[in-house]
């Protein structure tokens, strides 16, 4: 009786070779998942242009067109009123890069965990539990870029008073990024933390407020006066991006230290994105 031939010994290369394989399947899964929400989002651009427009395009209306021509500009001077209008952009982007995050991520997962449950077909992806929640912050931060984006012409032809906008492209250029994905991170955040009939509060108690304190009508500097709401408000995310955009757009206004936008929209980024997949593993998993 002959003796069975040796196994072949496995190819050292063989492990390397499916490791690639699982990257380039996770790789294709999440840009599939990104191009099939960027399609659903084509399909309804019309609601999509309507909630990006509208919020960014009733605080500069009122504001920078209203008030001046009925004689209620803030400032009370013609050239007050411009460096209201010029200190007002900055925080209109901000603010409309956050509410689309929120509007973007938090609310449609509300429904996919709900009654849709939507989320079981996305989760049978190749790709990891936490691949799924950075494919939903990818999606959220190209809809709050396009959201920033917008202000911009509506800061052309709108306002009664100049705006004198100074673009600084290298704050700019990495600021709004980094802003579009801590906007995403936040929505990804609240939807995995709130229920269906919880969505009313999400508005009450957390966009508003984070909205009227985020230093969007006002540099951060100007409640030196009221110091311990100066040091509350610190917490909200939504200062940083206002004072980023400040940086980036403007010359003569008032912002905080560029380190401190820096250090603090990166490190809420971060918070926010682990907090965020946390809570979307525990609700996909349970």
């Amino acid at each position: 009786m002959s003796a069975a031939a040796p196994a072949a010994p496995a190819s050292p290369d063989s492990g390397a070779m499916v490791f690639r394989s699982a990257r380039s399947a996770s790789l294709v899964a999440f840009w599939a998942l990104l191009l099939r929400d960027l399609k659903v989002l084509e399909k309804g651009i019309g609601v999509f242009a309507i909630r990006t427009i509208m919020q960014p395009l009733l605080l500069v209306f009122v504001f920078t067109y209203v008030f001046p021509k009925i004689g209620q500009g803030v400032g009370g001077s013609s050239s007050s009123e411009a460096a209201f209008s010029t200190l007002l952009m900055a925080g209109v982007v901000a603010t409309s890069m956050i509410f689309q995050g929120v509007q973007a991520v938090a609310l449609p997962l509300v429904q996919e965990f709900g009654y849709t449950n939507e989320i079981e077909d996305r989760v049978m992806a190749p790709l990891p539990v936490w691949g799924i929640a950075m494919e939903k912050i990818a999606s959220g931060a190209v809809q709050a870029l396009i959201a920033g984006l917008v202000v911009f012409p509506l800061a052309a032809v709108i306002p009664a008073t100049p705006v004198h906008l100074h673009v600084h492209w290298v704050y700019l250029l990495t600021l709004a990024p980094i802003g579009a994905v801590l906007s995403a991170a936040f929505g990804l955040t609240m939807g995995t933390r709130i229920k269906p009939q919880q969505v009313p509060l999400l508005f009450a108690v957390v966009v508003l407020p984070i909205t009227f304190l985020g230093a969007v009508y006002y540099p951060w500097e100007a409640l030196a006066p009221i110091k311990w709401l100066q040091i509350i408000v610190l917490i909200n995310p939504l200062v940083y991006m206002c004072e980023g955009f400040r940086l980036s757009l403007t010359t003569d206004v008032q912002h905080m230290p560029v380190w401190a936008i820096y250090t603090a929209m990166i490190g809420f980024t971060a918070l926010l994105t682990w907090v965020g997949i946390g809570g979307f593993r525990r609700r996909v998993l349970s």
